[in-house]
């Protein structure tokens, strides 16, 4: 059997194909798993159900999985990742991808968490800064650009020293069902991305949940 990425429907493509890498940023474990800031695992978990993408291959330092979500399993490749390094070191998992299969950095969109946004605003940007994000921040010291998509979700914001248990505790119940519609925005602005580029998922995206 030739090397490369089995995907959903059975193919396997060579080492270095063209594809777009989806990467959600989190940390690994049952005790974080519906934490804030594991809302990237999340939306990189539904995107899997949502494309039909087995997501449990072991590589890159994370959980992976590829597929072609268009129509009938056509159009580009995806792959799917979410780094198992815990948050702070999550750009080694996304170097290791990008190295081995030449993603080029306009094709990776990295999800994440914001407490800048209200929550379940989604905010895309082509390129950036870290803004005091850690796991970005690591993807940005490890590729060495930021020229890359991204897409922040936001979690609402608290004061003073309940930050960290607000970023690493859970959504309340009268939060979960935003976080839920955003998980699904989410989805759609990701497949716009793919289909229709940055800049058109930014025009249709960037705005209130009312109106998207």
């Amino acid at each position: 059997m030739p090397s490369g990425v089995r995907s959903a429907g059975g193919r396997v493509e060579p080492d270095g194909c063209l594809m777009k890498l989806i990467v959600g940023l989190g940390n690994p474990g049952r005790q974080y798993e519906n934490t804030r800031h594991n809302v990237g695992y999340r939306v990189v978990d539904a995107l899997a159900r949502h494309w039909n993408i087995d997501l449990t291959r072991r590589r890159f330092s994370g959980l992976c999985g590829s597929g072609y979500p268009g129509p009938g399993g056509t159009g580009e490749q995806v792959l799917l990742l979410k780094p198992e390094t815990f948050m702070n070191l999550s750009g080694r998992s996304v170097r290791e991808a990008m190295t081995f299969h030449k993603i080029a950095p306009a094709d990776v969109l990295v999800v994440l968490d914001d407490m800048a946004l209200p929550l379940g605003r989604l905010r895309l940007r082509a390129s950036g800064s870290a803004g005091g994000h850690n796991g970005l921040s690591s993807v940005i010291q490890e590729i060495g650009t930021q020229q890359f998509p991204r897409l922040r979700i936001g979690i609402e914001a608290v004061e003073g020293r309940r930050m960290v248990s607000h970023v690493l505790g859970p959504f309340t119940r009268d939060e979960e069902p935003e976080i839920l519609r955003a998980i699904d925005r989410a989805i759609a602005a990701i497949e716009c991305w793919i289909t229709e580029g940055i800049e058109k998922a930014m025009t249709r995206f960037n705005v209130g949940p009312e109106k998207t």
